[in-house]
Order: structure tokens, then sequence, then C-alpha cells
């Protein structure tokens, strides 16, 4: 990396890490020489810093005598070391800027920039050199005008470490040594170094105050400045004064003063600038041309003030003297510097510079060097490969040098993305030697500026390849990329640009996302964010700007504006001191909000002294929250007015003010309360009435645009609130950065194939540009799009992505921070192609025939011909004598066209190198280099010489055609063919194999069976009589690939009969031609063959194809990238080529189908064909039984020549239409016919089929029916008559039928669904019969029928079989008295369902124990008094007629147990149920009888045994009496007789039948009334 001047350089370059190698050793060696410089001022600084100290000492204790004279003789001191220190301090700057010791650089560069000017100069006053001596603290105010003013400083004390012995390093150790002290910090502005300052004097300052500064820190002495708050009553001392002392302190105050006032009027007389000039070189080093093993001196002398540092370069490379001891010898003594290199090399030849560099700028001069070798000692290796010149050189790690050859592979594109994306940029490396465990360095730098790892950017090196990753692309991302690869002191470069484009937007409409937020002037409460406006716009102007903040470690955004702004920076207010925030900025247009640009970094809202310390020294790793700690306050002090007020900013939205604090404030923190008036006025206004801010930055919002005002500000702290500053000039708010005109004179050149470079002139007083926008529109269309997304610095852009061969214009337009400037006008037209540029060299220069005078050369052709076609080659040669080539001679006036050339004139037995030189249109290109030295004598070989312009084309990712010409030298026997010969590229020169094993008599081959991916290299020998000749010149490397977009060529037969051959290319550039070639010799016989090419495409049309034009025919495109196919046309293929363009020649119309008739809905008949195409010419011809028919009444004709459909309907077929129907076509000179024959039983089918359709469509245009009448099975196991009708209205009928009956339905359809239905339920063969179901209105009538019959019924009841079958449930076990019954349910049972029973694989058969039967809808198995023969797996088999259904269970082991014993429970049950004693019958419930008749009642009892009979009367035992007799007979019989009842025997009377079985009572309720007649006088009676 080439070393550049301090003052371009940003100050964190300054790190010791981060500098690069090739400089350390330089630095090294100055540093060496401006030690002794620097000596002089350390002792001047030395003893002015005793007499400094003594002098405060003296102040502080009445200025006594003897520190009077301390300081005096300090002064002095410093008076005669000033000009020393200007020379030497100066001169050290660069050098310690170079410095590894970043650390010490790290201090706060302004700060010592300002404490050391007073030093450096001796031009202020005391004050300000006390303040300078400080090291950067706050100014050290004397106080011997205003003693009042207080003294304040801050105290940083360097803490060392122990002292131990002074160790021996060498230069370069010396730099490496860890110094023995902690940096301090100095408090002050927060400025980033630039190098440049304002001023000259602060230049010379910064010098001046860095080199003070390092010799203190050097010494490993702390530093200790005490911190002092005191009052003017503490500066009072406290000791009695003389007198005597007091006179004499007082007069050497009034001469100190004296003192100083001269000085200072001295030194105002002075005017720096005439001391100081940029570098300037009296005497400019000479080139030198030397022989090897001797010395060397480059001299020159150079002026400038201060003295300028000289730096020597070889190759662009700074000269490092420590890593090359003893070779080279640099001096610089009083301006005359010298370069000695000693026992020069053939490597030293080389291209040196001497820069001579100071504050003041940097100039160059250079000077060549060339080393020539004495005779026999050149290196015929580099003659061989023209390295004659330069070669790149490096040093290694191991301390020798290595000449490297750094290439590119696999290189990076123009790239184009989106925000969001990720973006991958990647090359493969070589390095050429490969050195092991010497890694190169690897950077990436966009735009120039190196790029650092971090959340957006990833790098990786995986040893071969580099690869930089852009994890979330943005805007912010665009630019020039560029891979810088370096292996010690050299580097290659290879750069790319990247777009980002805008992503979509979520509001239609809205605009792209600004971008490039940064944060500037950040202070305690108040930051400043800027920004770039977006490219695009979405198609409306953009209102403004909307910005957002977020505390760090938060995901809380909150909008720091209520109102759009549309000034491109804004201060934000109302930050915590001590927190850290992120920002983002949204644009904002009438269409919506974009998308946020991407986040800011993030920054502290601080003091900027507290974040340099805090930069400085670090206290914990970053929390992003910084915690601020006030200094315990002093007695309160009221501060004094704020300084150095003034507005900085003013827009139309708000003002921004700055101030100074005051000198006067105490230790205690201040802030400031803002005021304002109106100018002219003294109307004063607090702006921040609540609460006063921290910062000395404040943004005042809320102002009357137009208006003028005057601000001041005022201190305050807890002792109260100060006076006011003095108010500022009075400030109009309004805009004063104007929106910047538009760019002029806007021109397009061209690039390349898809670029077009853009430039313009600057607009008119242009201020504060931020860059540039390029778009462009392709002419005509009207739509604009955005060329970059990033705006562009400088005046010139290169536009990518564009399409070739369209016409672009361009426009541009200016951005700052008030906005987009319009556009300029716009471009002219520029067609986007390739421009032309001279060809690159030729290459691989080979001899072909060598006699004694003369030398046939061949060459290959450039690989680049610079977008035009190559007219022509000169020829270079010159002697080479000994090893060393002599003149160059020209060895052709006019252009050769063949790259075969003989030089005659020549020299027998001379030593010759050739150059070729290719020349276009654009003028002649770089010749090659060198040829390898070639013998002009005569071959006598008896084998032929190589063949030449061997060349690759057709290349497919499985072949290609290798092209070659025969050798100029035959031997001495004639060809008799030719060898091809192949390999790997990569693979050694041993694994070359032969293609053909046989002579080839061709000079070409087509090589097939390579792998696709591979790389392949061929050569050709020749062959004679005496043997296989030399091989010719290796070709390049060829890949085994099909490219994109590869097209053939294409064989063709016009509608004339025409063959022709057609290739099309799209690659071609303006001077791009097609080539045809006959077995790939160039076709001069136009007698065959016509070519005509238009744009990129070509036809080659044979006149008659006959066995003459048999072969191969191949295209190539020149200036391609080696576009070429070809087409084998043998007699095969000539043949079939023959038959078409007969069968064109004389055409036929082809149908896509013959003549035929269908009938249409309405009962039409249509007669059609279709033709495959029809032009708009075509007609056709209708012709029956061989009259033509026209279109009319009868006939409706129509031709479609779009579609090719030719038709005719005809509205009804009668008797007299039987016969034939011809079509007869004609289109242009092709023509056709079809026909079609009705008659007989064709046309009385058709004629049947026509008056059935016509009488269907009638019947449609009532309520029909769809589809007929059908049935479906439920999963009820219904059946469900269903048909689908339409042309339904609400006043539509149906009705049902069976047998001719009606069917009444309880329900009328409604017609919704289209479909009507009547449900069977339960369907069996009792509703077998014929259906019928009518519709029915005002428009007519329809019926369809179902015939139930027969086959028809059968099928119907399968289908209800099946699902009766479906619907089983599975077996189950049910235990009777009589045995155990299988058992399964269905929905119903039907006679038809068939049911068979299987035991253990065996049909059952039936008796009386095993029977089978139905139940209601059960189907049971019954197996009375079961024995364990019994047990197995039983089946129930239902068959539905199709179909055998089973369901199967198993009767065995527990479950026949169990159902066993049930059966055995069941069946005791039985017989104790059938044995039990009952009473059978023949006793009423309730008996009425009237008193005094007899009663009689019996009843029959059963039991086995016979049981017991007694009898209970109102639920007590009652016996038979004479009144009433009770009697059992026979076992069975039981009577109960009352002779004459009375009303006592009324009551309730029970028989009791019991046995061992059981127990059985019936009850019998007697009731005896009396009638009434009786009644009366029994009742007297009882009276």
């Amino acid at each position: 990396m080439m070393s550049l001047p301090f003052y371009q350089r940003h100050h964190e370059h300054y790190d010791r890490a981060y500098r690069h190698k090739a400089l350390t050793s330089t630095v090294s060696q100055y540093q060496k020489e401006t030690k002794s410089k620097a000596a002089v001022y350390a002792q001047g600084s030395t003893a002015y810093a005793r007499g400094s100290a003594a002098y405060r000492h003296a102040s502080a204790a009445g200025f006594s005598l003897d520190s009077s004279a301390a300081y005096s003789h300090g002064s002095s001191a410093y008076d005669l070391e000033s000009a020393a220190y200007s020379y030497g301090s100066t001169a050290y700057d660069h050098s310690a800027a170079q410095s590894k010791r970043s650390a010490a650089y790290s201090l706060d560069s302004e700060s010592l920039s300002r404490s050391s000017a007073a030093y450096s100069h001796a031009s202020e006053s005391i004050n300000k050199l006390a303040a300078a001596y400080r090291l950067g603290s706050e100014a050290y105010s004397l106080g011997l005008k205003n003693s009042n003013l207080m003294i304040e400083d801050q105290s940083y004390k360097m803490s060392p470490k122990a002292k131990r012995a002074k160790q021996n390093l060498t230069s370069e150790d010396k730099e490496n040594e860890a110094m023995d002290y902690s940096v301090p910090i100095f408090t002050g502005r927060e400025v980033n170094i630039s190098g440049i300052t304002d001023t000259e004097e602060e230049r010379i300052k910064e010098s001046a105050a860095y080199v003070a500064k390092r010799n203190l820190f050097a010494t490993g002495e702390g530093v200790s400045v005490s911190k002092v708050a005191k009052s003017t009553s503490e500066e009072e001392h406290h000791e009695k004064k003389s007198r005597k002392v007091a006179i004499r302190e007082s007069a050497e105050r009034v001469a100190m003063k004296k003192t100083l006032e001269e000085t200072q009027a001295f030194h105002k007389k002075l005017n720096q600038d005439k001391l100081l000039h940029a570098p300037e070189f009296i005497i400019e080093p000479r080139s030198h041309t030397i022989w090897e093993k001797e010395n060397v001196v480059f001299r020159c002398s150079v002026a400038g003030w201060p003295a300028p540092r000289v730096t020597w370069y070889k190759n662009n490379v700074p000269i490092d003297v420590q890593a090359h001891p003893g070779k080279y010898i640099i001096e610089s003594r009083y301006g005359l510097h010298s370069l000695e290199i000693t026992t020069c090399e053939f490597d030293d030849t080389a291209q040196y510079r001497a820069s001579a560099m100071n504050v003041k700028g940097e100039v160059s001069v250079y000077a060549s060097l060339v080393v020539k070798r004495y005779k026999g000692e050149i290196d015929a290796s580099l003659l061989h490969a023209g390295n004659l010149s330069m070669s790149p050189f490096a040093v290694t790690p191991y301390g020798y040098a290595s000449r490297f050859e750094i290439s590119f592979v696999d290189k990076f594109d123009v790239a184009f993305g989106r925000e969001g994306e990720t973006m991958s940029l990647g090359c493969t490396v070589v390095i050429s030697p490969e050195i092991k465990r010497f890694k190169p360095d690897i950077e990436w730098y966009r735009n120039g500026v190196l790029i650092t790892p971090s959340k957006w950017v990833q790098m990786q090196w995986s040893g071969e390849r580099a690869s930089l990753t852009l994890t979330h692309a943005n805007k912010e991302d665009e630019g020039l990329y560029t891979l810088r690869v370096a292996m010690g002191e050299y580097y290659e470069e290879y750069s790319g640009y990247v777009f980002v484009r805008d992503a979509d937007a979520e509001i239609p409409g809205a605009p792209g996302a600004p971008l490039d937020v940064k944060c500037l002037d950040a202070n305690k409460d108040y930051v400043i964010v800027s920004w770039k406006q977006p490219a695009v716009d979405g198609g409306n102007p953009i209102l403004g700007y909307f910005i957002d903040r977020c505390e760090v470690g938060t995901a809380h955004w909150t909008q720091c504006n209520e109102n759009p702004v549309k000034f491109a920076r804004f201060p934000v207010t109302g930050l915590i001191e001590g927190r850290s925030y992120i920002f983002r900025v949204r644009a904002v247009n009438k269409a919506g909000v974009s998308l946020p640009s991407r986040v800011s970094e993030p920054v502290a809202a601080l003091d900027p002294a507290d974040r340099a310390r805090l930069r400085s020294h670090p206290s914990a790793p970053w929390t992003g929250q910084i915690i601020v700690t006030e200094e315990e306050p002093a007695e309160g002090v009221v501060p004094g007015p704020p300084t150095d007020l003034q507005v900085i900013e003013a827009t139309k939205n708000y003002v921004v003010l700055s101030w100074k604090p005051p000198g006067q404030r105490g230790h205690e923190g201040i802030m400031y309360f803002v005021e304002k008036c109106i100018a002219g006025t003294e109307d004063w206004q607090r702006v921040n009435t609540e609460i006063p801010v921290k910062s000395p930055r404040f943004a005042v919002f809320d102002l009357s645009e137009g208006k003028s005002y005057c601000f001041r500000v005022r201190c305050c702290n807890s002792a109260g609130i100060g006076e006011p500053s003095e108010a500022t000039e009075a400030t109009v708010v309004d805009d004063k950065l104007d929106i910047p005109k538009a760019p002029g004179r806007i021109m397009p050149t061209r690039n390349t194939d898809t670029s077009v470079v853009v430039t313009w002139t600057e607009p008119p007083d242009a201020k504060e540009l931020v860059g540039y926008y390029i778009e462009s529109s392709v002419e005509g269309s009207g739509r604009w799009e955005p060329c970059n997304n990033n705006p562009v610095k400088g005046t010139r852009f290169i536009c990518h992505g564009l399409s070739n061969g369209e016409k672009y214009i361009f426009r541009v337009r200016a951005v700052n921070a008030a906005g987009l400037s319009e556009f300029s006008q716009d471009s002219e037209p520029i067609e986007v192609k390739a421009a032309i540029a001279a060809p690159s060299q030729p290459y691989d220069i080979v001899v072909l025939e060598s006699v004694r005078d003369s030398m046939v050369l061949g060459w290959k052709e450039p690989k680049v011909t610079g977008g035009t076609e190559i007219t022509g080659y000169y020829v270079n040669y010159c002697e080479v004598v000994d090893g060393v080539p002599g003149k160059w001679k020209e060895a052709n006036i006019k252009a050769i066209t063949e790259r075969a050339y003989r030089i005659e004139n020549l020299k027998e037995n001379m030593v010759y190198q050739f150059q070729v030189a290719a020349a276009n249109l654009a003028g002649v290109g770089t010749p090659s280099k060198p040829s390898k030295p070639f013998k002009c004598e005569e071959w006598t070989i008896a084998v032929p010489g190589p063949p030449h312009d061997v060349k690759c084309t057709e290349v497919r990712k499985d072949s290609l055609v290798l092209l070659w010409k025969e050798p100029v030298y035959t031997g001495r026997s004639p060809i008799v063919g030719y060898y091809v010969d192949m390999k790997e590229t990569e693979a050694k020169e041993e694994r070359w194999r032969s293609v053909n094993k046989k002579p080839l008599q061709k000079k070409y081959l087509k090589i097939d069976g390579l792998t696709q991916g591979v790389s392949y290299v061929f050569r050709v020998r020749a062959t004679n009589q005496a043997g296989v000749g030399k091989p010719s010149d290796v070709t390049d490397a060829v890949l085994a690939e099909t490219r994109p977009g590869t097209k053939e060529i294409v064989v063709d037969v016009d509608d004339n009969g025409v063959i022709s051959l057609n290739f099309e290319c799209d690659q071609m550039s303006p001077d791009s031609k097609f080539v045809w070639s006959k077995n790939y010799e160039p076709i001069e016989d136009d007698s065959r063959l016509n070519i005509d090419t238009k744009g990129g495409k070509s036809k080659a049309s044979f006149k008659d194809l006959g066995e003459d034009d048999l072969g191969i025919y191949s295209c190539i495109v020149t200036d391609t990238d080696g576009v070429s196919s070809s087409y084998t046309i043998d007699e095969e293929e000539m043949k079939r080529l023959l038959a078409l363009s007969h069968e064109r020649q004389f055409p036929t119309i082809p149908l896509t189908s013959e003549l035929a008739v269908e009938i249409l809905e309405k009962g039409e008949v249509r007669f059609w064909l279709q033709a495959e195409k029809l032009s708009g010419n075509a007609k056709a011809n209708f012709v029956f039984n061989d009259k033509e028919i026209f279109n009319g009444e009868k006939y409706k004709m129509k031709v479609d020549q779009t579609t090719g459909l030719i038709e005719m309907i005809m509205d009804k077929l009668e008797e007299k239409d039987e016969g034939t129907y011809t079509f007869q076509l004609q289109d242009g000179k092709a023509t056709n016919q079809s026909s079609l024959v009705l008659i007989g039983d064709v046309f009385k089918k058709l004629r049947d089929e026509a008056d059935f359709q016509r009488k269907d469509w009638q019947r449609k245009q009532g309520p029909h029916f769809v589809d007929e009448l059908g049935w479906e099975v439920t999963d009820e196991c219904n059946v469900m008559l269903k048909c689908k009708v339409a042309n339904i209205k609400k006043e539509t009928h149906i009705v049902w039928y069976k047998d001719d009956r009606e069917i009444m339905v309880d329900e009328e359809h409604d017609f919704k669904d289209g479909v009507c239905t009547l449900l069977i339920s339960e369907f069996s063969k009792k509703d077998a019969g014929t259906y019928e179901v009518i519709l029915k209105d005002d428009r007519g009538k329809d019926s369809s029928e179902l015939k139930l019959k027969d086959t028809a019924f059968a099928g119907l009841m399968n289908e209800v079989c099946r699902r009766i079958a479906l619907s089983a449930t599975d077996l189950k076990i049910q235990s009777t008295a009589e045995g155990i019954r299988l058992y399964s349910y269905v929905t119903y049972y039907v006679e038809d369902l068939r049911v068979g029973w299987v035991h253990n694989d065996t049909q059952i058969k039936f008796t009386d124990r095993v029977k089978t039967g139905v139940t209601g809808e059960q189907i049971w198995l019954q197996i009375n008094e079961p024995t364990p023969q019994d047990k197995g797996k039983y089946i129930m088999e239902l068959f539905d007629g199709n179909t055998a259904h089973k369901k199967t269970i198993d009767l065995s082991g527990q479950a026949f147990d169990e159902a066993f014993a049930e059966f055995e429970r069941l069946k005791q049950a039985a017989i104790a149920e059938k044995n039990r004693a009952r009473v059978l019958g023949g006793l009423p419930d309730v008996v009425t009888i009237q008193e005094g008749k007899a009663l009689n009642l019996s009843c029959t009892v059963w039991g086995d045994p016979t049981p017991e009979v007694s009898w209970l009367k109102n639920e007590k035992s009652f016996v038979s009496d004479a009144n009433c007799i009770l009697r059992f007979e026979s076992g069975k019989n039981v009577s109960f007789s009352i002779s004459t009842v009375s009303t006592h025997d009324s009551g309730k009377y029970s028989i009791v039948v019991k046995n061992k079985y059981g127990t059985e009572t019936s009850d019998v309720t007697v009731s005896v009334y009396i009638p009434e007649e009786e009644r009366e006088p029994e009742q007297e009676k009882q009276k």
C-alpha cells in the first residue's frame, strides 16, 4: 500500500495495527533521523518547563526573586530553542503521525494543537504559553490585569512504571516497545484530526504540540498539574511580606508585563503565510543506465518551509532500508537528498520516485534505472518470456526477495440487488509462486474506503477465494468495490460496481427510503441528524421526512418531529445525558410513508470532552449507557455570560445556536437559558422557560418564516442566573442553503455492450453538494429509471444494466441538504454498444518454415479485437547478437490480413526475435511480447513442419470442431494426413493422447465424447512418408460447455420450395459478419448458393439442391465469443428436403378433418370440415350432386379463415337431399377438396335422427325430463325413484302412476333442486310393476316410464338385498331355555335375501335341533340342547343374488361355556315355571250377589307335584263350614259354594296354591247387597 501524506488521512488510520507493514521501516528510519533534531527542542522544552514551574510557584508565593530569575532563564531558553524546534518538530510531525504509537496520538488532537500553538511561536501572551505547556487543559489565566479571573485547570497525572535498566533496542524494536506511562486525556473540542487545519498558524501549532508532548511523555516522568479552583480570597498570601519584598515583586510584575507587550507587538507584525511554502524540487534526479555490480546515486535538492520530508519509492513502493541492509543508503543534508543503490543487480531495473512533503503539500519527481548485463550472462528465460521490462518484486516474511504473479479468476461482475437481499462478491485468487504459511493480505474497499467487518458486511478468505457478503443490502452499500490482494510489498486490485435498488414499498406510490443517516455535533441533550434524499420519489414529490430515535438496548422507536421537514438535517433535542441513541429517517409523499432507512451508528448524549475521555479510557465494556458523575460542587458562584454566541445553521423550520461556556463559572456544572426577540426590539422572550439546556448548542423552533430575530443566552447554576451574552446579529428565518440548480451539458458516450459513460458539468453556484442522481430512459418510452441509488461524487458516472442495441437518453440532478435540483435537460440519444478500441496483443509466435534468407511466422489472433474487425497485422523483427537484442525493424509496411507471413532478406544463421501488432479502425494495438529467439537456417528435416492456425469452433458441452491449416513446410514428401492430440488443460505432458488412429485427409475434425465442465487443449501433427512432424502450437484452453443462448443452424423450406440454411445470432457487434463455409472451406462458388444477411440473421439458399451440394455447412460469426454452428447434408437428408420442397412447390391445403356431418340441437344438419391453416384470401365452393349450391334460405354457408373451419347448415333433410356433398377449397395456389356420400340406409338413418332431434328440441320447450326416471337404493334400504327435470315453473304439476293407477302423494314437490323423487319403503315383490311420471303445464307435458319387472326388478332386488346385507349387524350370542341362539339384525328382511349358515367351514343342515329363521328384523340360528360338538366358528352368509356377505362369530371356549351355563340356568327356570303351582282360570276378580242367593265359584289349578290348596278371607285363614263348602277334586278342580249368602259373607277371598316349585295366589272380591224394597222394612225393625 502506498504511503499517503499525513494531512490526507483520518486520524484513526494512525493506529499501529492499521498501518501498512511497508511503511514501518521507513518511519523507523525517519524517526532515527529526527531524533537528533528533537533533542535540541527537548533541552529547550525541559528548561522552559522548569522555568515555568518556578514561575508558577513564584506567582503563588508573591513572585520571589529566585522564582522570577528562574522564569527569566526558562523564557530565555525557550526563545533560544524556538527556531530549532520549528524545524525539528515539523519534520518530526509526519514521522510521528506514521508511528505505531497510536495510543499517544489518540490524545485530543485539537487541544494539543491549541495548547502548543503559543509554545511553538512565542507570539502569544504568557497566559497562552502556560496553557500550551499544560498539555491541552483549559486556558491558563495568569490574571495580571484582572485579579478576579480564576485559575482553572484539570489534573492529569501519568502513572509511570517502576524504572528499570534501559534496554538497548534497535529502531524497529523501539517502535514496538511498550511505553512506560499511561496516556493522559486532554479535554477540548471533539474534532477528528484531518491534518489540514483552518489556518497556517494552526498547522504549525499542531506539529509543535505533538512533539512537545511526545518528548515530555518519553521521559517517563509524571506530569502533575494540580487542580485549583480558588476564589480571590484564597489566592492571598498568609505569610507576612516586608515592604522591600512587596516593592520588588511589584517592579518585577511591571517589567514582565512590559516584556510581554513588546513580544506580542513584535509577533503581530509577522505574516506567517510568507514563511510557509510548498515543497519545490530545485534539482531533480536524473535517470541512469549502468552495468551490473556498479553503484548508482540519485540526487535532488528540495526547497520549502517547513523543511520538507523526502521519501524514496521503487515502482511506487516505499524503499525499506532496514529490510535490505547495505543495499540502500538514504541521506538528507541541508536540502540535498540522495539515494544510493550499491552493487546493482538486474532486478534493480525500475522507476524510482522522490516525494517531498510538508504541511503545504506534496510533490514528486521520477527517474529510471536500467541495469544491463555483460555478454553471456543474460537470462534466456526472461528473453523467451518477454520479461525484459520491470518485474514485480515483493518481500516475503522469510527475508528474501521473490516475484509474485497475482491474478484473479472467476471474478465478480457488476452486481445488482435490492434492499434487504443478501449479496455476495468473490474472486478466486491465484498467486504464483505459492509460499506455504504465507497468507496474503486481503482488503476490500468501497469507493476507495477500507471496509471493516460489521453486522452488515462479512468477509471470508478460504485460502483460494476471497469473498464479501452483504448480509442485508442497503443503498448505503452501493458503490465501487475493490478487492486488493497484497503479497509483501506487491499487490493487485480488481474492482466491480454494486448497485442496490429500493425495496418494494409497502404502500404503492410511496417514496424510497432515505440513506446514509449520520449523527453530527452530539452534545449532552442535543444532536444533529443528517441524511441523503432517496432517488425514487414514488411518482409524487417528497413532502418531507420523519426522524425516529430509539434508545440503545430497547426496541421502542419515538418520532422526533410532528411535521415533515424538507431540509436533510434536523436537530434532535430532549435527549437524556449519558444514554446512547440510534436514529432512522422515513420519507413521506402524498401516497404514504416510505420504509425506514438503515439505522445510524449509536451516539451517546455526552459533552464532547467526556466522550473523548471515555474513548481513551473506557472503564467498563460498552453497555449502551454511560454513567455520568458530577463533580462535587464548590461554593456557589454565579456564572458569567457565555461567549462566542453565533447562529451556525438557519432554515425556515429552525435556527441552531452555538456558544462557548463562560470563563467564570466555578466547579459546579452550568446550564443555559436561551432568549429571543424580534430584531429592532428589546422584547426578550425566554425560549426554554421550564427546563434549562445542558449543551452549548440549542435549536430554536416555532419561528415565523421571513422574520428577523436576535438571540442571547444566559448561564445558570445553583447560585443563580448570570448576565446574558451579547446578542447575535439579526438572523432571517429562511433556508440559507438553496436547492442547487440543474447540472448542465449532459454527455453520454459509449462504454460496453451494457453500459454508457455519462458526464455533466457542475451546476453554477452549487453549495454543499452531496452528489448527483442519474436517470435513464429508453428513447420514446417516457419511463425513467434510476441509474444509481446512492448519490455519486464527481461529474462522471458509468450507467450499467442497459439493453444492448437500445437507444437511451439520460438526465441528471444535483443533491444537497436543501433538496434535489430540477432535472437537467435530456441528453442526446445514444445507442448502447461497445466502444471500439485498438486490439490487444497477438501471441504465441511460431516459425512455420525457415530457409536460408527467409522465415515464415505464424501467430494467434488477439483475444480482444477492440469491438471491430481486425484489418491487418504488422510484423517487426530484430537481430539478437550474443543474447542482446538489437534495433527493431519493420518487416512489412502494408498490413497483412493472414496470420502467417514470410519475412525475407534475412541473414543466414542469424538469430532473430519477432513482434506482431494487430490493427483495426481504432489504430494499431500494442505489439506482442518478443518471441523467443529463432535461428534463420535452412530446414532439411524430412518430416513436415507444424500445422498452424489451429482453432476450436462449435464448442458444445460434449463436442467441438477443430480446424487447422496445413504446414508451410511439407518436408521431403507430400503430406498424407494429420493426427489430432488432446489432453485436459491441467494434465501433465505425458497425458497427451491421439484422437484418431488413422491419419485424417481433411483439415478439420469433430471431437465427441468430451466431459461437460472440463477444460481441454489440442494440437495437430502432420505426417508424410518420412514420418510424423512437429506438433502445432497448443490451442488455448477450451471449456466443454454449451453456453446459454447457443443457437444452431436450422434448415427451412419456404412456400416456393426453396431450401435454405438459417443461422441467427443475438451477440453481434456492429462489425460482426456471418462467414459461411462448406466442409470448413470458404464458399467461393456462388452459382449453387445464395447468401442473404439481414441484421442478426443469415440465410444460405440452395438454387438447385443436388449431389454436388452434399457436405458440412458451417457458419461463424466474427467479432463474437466463438458463435458458430454447422449442419450436415447427406444423401438421406437431401432426399427428405427435396420431397418437402416438392410438397411446398405444389401445395395442398392440409386438413385437420375431412368432410363430416352432424345433427344439431334443433334437428338441423351441419356439414363441416377443418383445414390446418387458411390465409385471409382462402375461399370454398359447395357442390351437391355435381351442381354448385349457394348460400340461401335452405343452405347457410360459412368460411372462418382464422380457425380453418368451413361449414354448411341445412334446416331440414328431405328425400330430395339424398346424394353426394363436396367442399372445394382454394388458398392461393394451394387447393384441396373433400366429399361425403349420403344415400340409402345412411341417408335414412341421418334423416330419422334429425327428425327425432327436432321433436326432442320441441319437447324441451316445455317442462321436460333431463334425466329419465331411474332408481336408487338409500342407506335405509328403501327404493327411491328419481328423475331430473328442467324448464319448470310454479304451475307445473307432477303425477306418479303404477300400472296405470295414480299414486297418491301426500306432499307436493317444489322442484327447487330440479329433481323429482318417489320413496318406496321396504321394497319387495309386491312393488314390482311399471312406474310412470308425467310433467304438465300450459306449455305442454312430458312423461318418463320405468319398468320394474323381470330382469329389471331382479336387478333392483339384488341391490336392495345388497344394501340389506350391508346393514347386518355383527353376530351375537343369546341363551334361551331351549338352547343357544346366534342372531343379527338387518334394516328389514325380504324373501329374496337368501340366508345360509356355516359351522366350522361346513354348511349346516337344518333339523329340529338346529334350525334358522327370521323374526322381524332378526335373522337367527337356534341350537337346541347344545352339546360340545356345537362349539366352533359360525358364519352367516347373506347372498344378494351376486355377492355373499358374511358375518362370523366364534362359539367356543369361554363364549360357549358362558352361553351353555346361561342355557342350563334358563332351562331349569323354564322347568320350574312349567311345573310350579298356579291358578289356570275360572275365578272372577269381583262377584256382586244379592243377599240370600247361593254363590258357586270354581277354578282349575295345576302343578307337578299336585299343589296344596288353601283359602283366605280378608287375609285370614278360612276353612269349610256348613254355610261355606270348599272342595278340591281330582287334583285340579277347586270349588267354592255358599248356599245362602248374607252381608257377612262380603269380603276378599283368596285361593293359595303351593307346591315345591312355587306358590300362586288368586283373589276374588265378593260383594253382597240387599234389594231396596227389603232394605226399608229392615231399617224400621231396627228402629
